[in-house]
């Protein structure tokens, strides 16, 4: 209820169509492209988007400040990842990366990015391998891997997105109701290598420490051999 949703056979990068619908936005809206011609994920590395697979954005308006629209990171990795155990049921083979990839089998399954479009409105890009994995790059923190590939199910986008809308819409309420707390805690329950030894590589320092927590920011929590460090953002490789 008061999600719109536009479905394109064809798109440059759903994120762009998102800031060229910003002006006119009246009601959040999801934009699934079924083939996406020039993707991009984060830091503006190109995101190779083979046929089949998943290339959606959610266009929302909102008036929370920057530090609070990054928390729909959080929430759109929650949801995916509950869309997915719910059309697979297979709910152990999937996990979260901090802060919002989801893993398959321990490899990358997905990436989200979020951008602001202009008028108040933010892009919340997702895409998932669906059915096929693009080439590796020998600098990825984990190997792609696709959805029937790893589970034999064959999964289209429409049908993805008609679970991932009503979920999204489920957690993005618990945040706006309840704040980022119950978001936070549900991520820690299904996120990769808590409690163990991770590296985060920022724009300057390479990290090696034991994976503590997130804080109430969303940042990551190492426990180094000299401190305790908070990572706002960075790259996650498990050693």
């Amino acid at each position: 209820m008061g999600y719109e949703r536009l479905v394109l056979p064809e798109v440059d990068s759903t994120n762009a169509e998102a800031q060229r619908l910003a002006a006119s936005l009246t009601a959040p809206t999801w934009i699934l492209g079924l083939r996406q011609t020039a993707g991009r994920g984060r830091r503006g590395r190109a995101w190779a988007d083979p046929l089949g697979n998943f290339s959606a954005t959610l266009a929302i308006r909102l008036t929370d400040p920057p530090a609070r629209l990054a928390l729909r990171s959080f929430v759109a990795a929650l949801a995916l990842h509950e869309a997915l155990c719910t059309l697979t049921g297979l709910d152990s083979v999937f996990a979260l990366k901090w802060p919002n990839d989801v893993l398959l089998n321990g490899g990358k399954l997905s990436g989200i990015l979020l951008e602001t479009a202009g008028q108040g409105v933010l892009a919340l890009g997702i895409g998932v391998n669906l059915r096929a994995s693009p080439p590796a790059d020998p600098e990825a923190a984990f190997s792609p891997v696709n959805l029937r590939t790893e589970t034999g199910l064959d999964v289209t986008p429409e049908t993805l997105l008609n679970h991932l809308a009503p979920a999204y819409a489920t957690w993005e309420t618990r945040l706006t109701t309840y704040g980022f707390e119950p978001i936070r805690s549900a991520f820690l329950a299904r996120v990769a290598r808590l409690g163990e030894p991770i590296i985060a590589r920022t724009q300057h320092d390479e990290l090696h420490g034991v994976f503590e927590t997130i804080d109430d920011t969303g940042a990551l929590v190492l426990k180094t051999a000299q401190s305790r460090v908070t990572v706002p953002a960075a790259d996650i490789f498990f050693p």
